[in-house]
């Protein structure tokens, strides 16, 4: 069983940056997607960005102002947030594809707060 612990979240101004981590405690396949969703009040859980190999895929709303990337070396994900609005406040989560001989897993991290604050 593979936990995902995220780190990084916490209060800043409109227009600042954030960088979140998330870390799994046991093997990820580099083949395998290291995600990143958010769910704000109210609202459904949503992709933010994702990462397979080196080849990435963002949302509309942070194309150009997030940018994630991983380390297959130490099985993370980070997400690097710049020019952060208030609607990029959201619970975000970690997500990870495991890929096993027998099939596919999905494992999720706890959520890490990013508030925006004008």
């Amino acid at each position: 069983q593979v936990q995902l612990v995220e780190s990084g979240g916490g209060l800043v101004q409109t227009g600042g940056s954030l960088r979140l981590s998330c870390a799994a405690s046991g093997s990820i396949s580099p083949l395998s997607t290291m995600a990143w969703y958010r769910q704000a009040p109210g609202k459904a859980r949503e992709l933010v960005a994702g990462i397979t190999g080196t080849s990435t895929d963002y949302a509309d709303s942070v194309k150009g102002r997030f940018t994630v990337s991983r380390d297959n070396a130490k099985n993370a994900v980070y997400l690097q947030m710049n020019s952060l609005k208030l609607e990029d406040t959201a619970v975000y989560y970690c997500h990870a594809e495991g890929l096993y001989a027998w099939g596919r897993v999905d494992f999720w991290g706890q959520g890490t707060q990013v508030t925006v604050s004008s």
